[in-house]
């Protein structure tokens, strides 16, 4: 398949990937670029932030990253069994309020429905706010990031960390969460997986002025920043090679 070329500007945060786990792009980082008549399948999967609470229109950040993807030619068809906000666009699979075990059971359905090839992960905030068996969330984690690949061999996931929280004790436990995630990528990554580490809790990520009111989720400033983020994951991964052609996975359930 022939590949286009583009240049990914102000690209300065880590990105986690398959080969040797960190990698950190320059500032004029040139990657290949699938034709834009191949259309890549995503899948937004998480709770009430993939969901869009928040946000004035509850696009979330789903809705400025389709127009980040499409601004570099790239075809994209957001999949799920959900739509809210108010572009065309807008299907998910955001569960306000689940935690991990529950986001699992949606996304299984749903990625043997729709069989992804992109599928951008944050799941995990939940079980923090509820001080629900923390000690075994990564688990649940990789347990659900196995169900999607094993559902859709060829996706690519982009798993993220959680966002900070205004309450400390919450944050404390989010901080402690995201420690395990990006370890968990990098030893998905080492395995030879098809994953991508993005860090919603750095400098890059929505702040505390960030937050609505609850303390918890973004508003529309916030949900642009994480915007930003997972596009230069997907952009990053895309890079590597990690994200597959349409023609080189199976055909979505209609």
């Amino acid at each position: 398949m022939k590949l286009e070329r583009f240049h990914l500007r102000n690209l300065s945060l880590s990105i986690r990937h398959a080969h040797g786990c960190v990698v950190k792009p320059t500032l004029s980082h040139t990657v290949s670029r699938y034709p834009t008549q191949s259309e890549l399948r995503l899948m937004p999967v998480g709770g009430s932030v993939t969901h869009g609470v928040g946000s004035s229109t509850q696009n979330g950040y789903r809705e400025p990253l389709l127009k980040l993807l499409q601004s570099q030619g790239t075809n994209i068809r957001m999949v799920g069994s959900r739509r809210t906000g108010n572009f065309e666009n807008n299907h998910h699979e955001g569960w306000r309020g689940f935690r991990i075990d529950q986001i699992e059971t949606k996304a299984r359905r749903a990625t043997e429905r729709f069989l992804p090839h992109v599928v951008t992960l944050y799941a995990g905030s939940n079980d923090c706010l509820q001080d629900f068996k923390l000690i075994e969330a990564a688990n649940r984690i990789s347990h659900l990031t196995d169900t999607i690949w094993q559902l859709s061999p060829g996706c690519t996931i982009i798993l993220s960390s959680l966002l900070i929280n205004r309450e400390p004790t919450v944050d404390q436990r989010i901080q402690a969460l995201n420690t395990e995630i990006q370890a968990l990528t990098c030893r998905k990554a080492s395995e030879g997986r098809r994953i991508v580490f993005v860090n919603m809790h750095g400098d890059q990520g929505p702040i505390l002025e960030d937050l609505v009111e609850d303390g918890t989720h973004p508003n529309d400033e916030g949900y642009q920043k994480m915007a930003k983020i997972w596009f230069h994951g997907i952009r990053g991964a895309i890079s590597k090679g990690l994200i597959q052609s349409t023609s080189q996975s199976n055909e979505a359930k209609k």
